[in-house]
This record gives structure tokens, sequence and C-alpha cells, in this order.
């Protein structure tokens, strides 16, 4: 990923928690749509793997991990901060496909 610095995302300067409230609100409201549209992917792939031990992979953990610590990394957010949130994320995201799985196969003969 390659950024200029222009290109960063920067907090605007607030005079008061109730600016910055609204500033954090308004991303959330952003934020939210998108792990709704990250949700739907987990979906697919529950329905797409055959093999409930495919649910929990720790490779593509530790990728993504990586990979969100670089982009924190690069633009100048706070790579701790991303990589337990993720974490977090990915952790609940399993439990959701695991639940996905087992109610896609409801009713199926093993």
């Amino acid at each position: 990923m390659s950024t200029s610095h222009k290109d960063l995302p920067q907090a605007l300067h607030c005079e008061t928690m109730t600016e910055v409230r609204s500033h954090i609100d308004a991303l959330d409201e952003r934020i939210t749509a998108l792990l709704v549209e990250r949700t739907h992917y987990m979906s697919q792939a529950a329905r797409i793997k055959q093999d409930v031990t495919k649910v929990h992979d720790q490779e593509r953990i530790e990728f993504i991990a990586a990979r969100v610590r670089r982009i924190a990394t690069e633009l100048g957010g706070q790579p701790d901060v991303l990589e337990a949130a993720y974490r977090a994320l990915m952790d609940a995201s399993i439990a959701f496909e695991h639940r996905e799985f087992a109610r896609l196969r409801q009713g199926e003969t093993v």
C-alpha cells in the first residue's frame, strides 16, 4: 500500500468532547457498514467451506494481523490497537462462521 502523506487519514482538530464524539459517531456509522459487509462475506465463507475444520485458519489469522499492523503503521496509526481490534473481530467472526456453517447444514445427513 503506497500512500502519500497527504492521503493519510487525519482527525480534525476538536475543541470540545461534543465535537470529538460527533466525529467518532460518524466514523462508527461508516465502520459498522463496512463490518456488516465483511460479515456477509463470512456467511459466504461458511457456505463455500465444506469442512468445519477449515473455519478456523490460524495461518490466515496471522496473515491478517500482520497486514493490519503494516497498514496501521503506514497510515501513522497505532498497530497494537488495530491488531487487538482485528483479533477480537476475527474471534467473533470465527464464532459467527461456526454458527452459520451449522445453520446452513441443519438437517443434512453426515
